[in-house]
């Protein structure tokens, strides 16, 4: 339990940057968002360790910058574990309670949550990030989200088991610990992102988060209230910039800063007439380029990164079928036409999440700004997960995955 201010870290590693916030956690009131700043990443791709000495050297920077926050603020970091190499599993289990007028415990929820994880099947090196409730019954009595204090003969869980491959995992928590940091607990990304921007109304009503980052999409779909399913996709905003790259011949730094500063999701808005000086890969000479078939490369990419999400919406019938629409959050978010496309390709109703600024207090406006910024969607996230964890008792503590939920 928190008794003094303590700092808390969300840790976002990703392809391209490293995302941090540092709040601090007092015994009442708002937590304070102490900073909120990005790093260059190195060494890693589409959310995987794949050079262990520059992955450990760009978290060195990162570290150093916390330091200089709070010294004792690395000491508490939470930790963003992504990569294609995750899967979710549904899972239910049953466990009698000790006589037939029992009063349901803690321990009991306990009981079954780790019944229901012994039920699925997880793969050689394999390992469980997050068992995460959908609900309990208690003699055949369902959708009950606390059971503690009610009396029954047998309690059963529906949950959903998510794993990853723990060689990339271990990898990457090794290297912050070798940064010097201290990792209290690995979080699943888009849970993370869905805990800081998704409504208690959003979750009810059904709705779909989607994470675009630069290397990996994550996705996490709820319905009153219960995590439906969860997924990584191996796209991202880096395939765009790629993408651009290959279609004007010019080098990836260049494609990158023409997505950002001329980008458009939507090729029909932009004027035919409309063009951008570019520079060629080869030579280095400057040419002028149709913005509309700049615009075009974006849209193609754009569109099939949410066609692969529409799969994953067609796994739990659920196409086409979210009152609350989507959510869009990642750097990718940013992009101008966006929601509009994602209107069009997803049939849903479509916005940009934003951390509410009401959730906390900022040290200073440039914070405060920064908290609006759609890229610091999962590192906020993985922050407030943090001071979940704090209030519960620790990551072990029974229970402890359903603050991710309403």
């Amino acid at each position: 339990m928190f008794s003094l201010t303590q700092y808390v870290v969300g840790l976002d590693v990703g392809t391209k940057g490293i995302k941090a916030a540092v709040i601090e956690t007092p015994a009442r009131g708002k937590p304070l968002v102490r900073a909120l700043f990005t790093m260059p990443a190195a060494g890693l791709q589409k959310g995987v360790v794949v050079d262990e000495g520059e992955a450990c050297g760009a978290l060195r920077g990162a570290l150093d910058e916390l330091r200089k926050v709070a010294k004792g603020a690395a000491k508490n970091i939470y930790l963003n574990i992504g990569g294609k190499q995750t899967s979710c599993q549904v899972s239910k289990a049953m466990v009698p309670l000790p006589r037939g007028d029992s009063r349901i415990s803690e321990e009991d929820m306990d009981r079954v949550i780790k019944a229901a994880e012994t039920m699925v099947r997880v793969g050689h090196n394999r390992m469980v990030i997050h068992t995460v409730t959908r609900e309990y019954a208690v003699d055949g009595i369902g959708d009950i989200l606390d059971p503690v204090g009610l009396n029954g003969a047998r309690l059963e869980a529906n949950c959903l088991v998510i794993d990853a491959f723990s060689p990339n995992v271990q990898r990457v928590m090794a290297c912050v610990e070798k940064a010097g940091g201290v990792v209290a607990g690995p979080i699943y990304g888009p849970l993370a992102a869905a805990r800081a921007v998704l409504s208690r109304n959003q979750k009810d009503l059904g709705v779909v988060l989607i994470d675009i980052g630069f290397g990996t999409t994550g996705i996490s779909i709820y319905e009153e209230q219960k995590l439906l399913h969860t997924a990584i996709l191996p796209v991202g905003a880096g395939n765009v910039t790629n993408d651009i790259a290959l279609g004007l011949k010019i080098p990836v730094a260049e494609a990158e800063n023409l997505k950002l500063s001329f980008g458009y999701a939507l090729a029909k808005e932009i004027p035919s007439k409309e063009s951008v000086e570019v520079k060629a890969a080869a030579l280095g000479t400057k040419a002028n380029v149709s913005r509309r078939f700049l615009a075009e490369i974006i849209e193609v990419r754009l569109a099939e990164i949410f066609e692969l999400v529409n799969e994953e919406l067609k796994r739990v019938q659920r196409a086409g079928q979210l009152p609350a629409g989507a959510v869009l959050a990642g750097g990718g978010a940013k992009l101008p036409g966006i929601v509009e496309l994602a209107k069009r390709e997803l049939k849903l109703p479509a916005q940009i999440g934003l951390v509410s600024s009401d959730a906390f207090e900022t040290a200073d406006q440039e914070i405060g700004a920064r908290i609006e910024d759609p890229e610091y969607v999962v590192a906020l996230g993985l922050a407030l997960c943090g001071q979940d964890d704090g209030k519960k008792g620790g990551l072990s503590a029974p229970g402890f995955l359903r603050y991710f939920l309403p």
